[in-house]
C-alpha cells in the first residue's frame, strides 16, 4: 500500500521540516486546490505547489475542486505538479481537451469521481487516465466520516482495470485511517490518502506519527 499526505492537514508553521520527515517516507503528495466555489472551502494554489517544490522532489498529485479546472492546469503545471486530477463532474465537456492539455505540458492525468457519482461517468475516458481518485466523503473539508456506499466502486474500478487493461492507480480520498484501512484495501485501494485522522494527529511528532501509521494499518489488516 502507497500512503499520500495530505498537504492541507500539514502544519504549516514547520513546513520545512515536516517536509523533510515526509520526503523520506511517501512517494507522492495530494494538493488540494479548492476555489470557495465547487466546494464551500479555500485551501492550497499553484504558488504553494511552487513553495513546496522547492523542499521537496516527491511527485505532487493537485486535486482540483474547481468550478473551472482549464484555469488552473498549466499554472500548477508550471509550479511542478507531476498528476493534475480534475473532478470528472466539471469537464464531460471538455474532458479529451482539458486530458490532452495536462499531457502537453509534461504531467501525468488524474480523474477524481465525487462519492454519488457512477464510476461509468467517466468510462469513456478511463483509458487515458494515470490516476483515478474516488471520493469517500463528499469535497470540501477534513474530519468527515467514510461513505461505505463507494466501497462497491472501488471494487469495480479494480475489475474494470484486469478486466479492460487500463493501467490508472485506484486512490482513495477521505477518511483514510484505521476504521477504513482494511476495507479499503480489500475492495481494491492502490493508494491511500491519510490527513489528520490518519497521520498528522497521530503525534506531534511527524516521525513517530509515521511508525503509528504503518502499525496502525498493519494491525488492521491482521485483524
Amino acid at each position: 500500500m502507497k500512503f499520500s499526505p495530505s498537504l492541507m492537514c500539514m502544519d504549516f508553521l514547520n513546513m520545512r521540516e515536516q517536509f523533510e520527515v515526509m520526503n523520506r517516507h511517501v512517494p507522492l503528495y495530494h494538493v488540494d486546490i479548492m476555489d470557495g466555489h465547487y466546494c464551500k472551502n479555500i485551501t492550497l494554489s499553484p504558488d504553494m505547489v511552487a513553495a513546496f517544490r522547492k523542499v521537496t522532489k516527491v511527485p505532487m498529485d493537485c486535486h482540483l475542486m474547481t468550478t473551472n479546472p482549464g484555469d488552473w492546469i498549466e499554472r500548477l503545471a508550471k509550479a511542478g505538479a507531476a498528476y493534475i486530477s480534475p473532478h470528472a463532474e466539471t469537464i464531460n465537456g471538455e474532458a479529451y481537451r482539458i486530458l490532452n492539455l495536462i499531457q502537453s505540458l509534461g504531467c501525468k492525468t488524474g480523474i477524481v469521481l465525487n462519492p454519488a457519482t457512477p464510476l461509468s461517468y467517466a468510462e469513456p475516458y478511463l483509458n487515458r487516465i494515470d490516476l483515478l481518485t474516488l471520493m469517500t466523503v463528499d469535497v470540501g473539508f477534513a474530519g468527515q466520516s467514510f461513505i461505505d456506499e463507494v466501497l462497491d466502486k472501488i471494487a469495480l474500478a479494480k475489475k474494470w482495470r484486469e478486466e479492460k487493461g487500463y493501467h490508472y492507480e485506484i486512490q482513495i480520498d477521505g477518511a483514510c485511517n484505521v476504521k477504513s484501512y482494511k476495507k479499503t484495501t480489500e475492495a481494491g485501494a492502490d493508494i491511500l490518502i491519510v490527513g489528520s485522522s490518519g497521520l498528522f494527529g497521530l503525534d506531534s511528532d511527524l516521525d513517530r506519527a509515521f511508525e503509528k501509521m504503518y502499525q496502525d494499518y498493519e494491525n488492521c489488516m491482521k485483524g
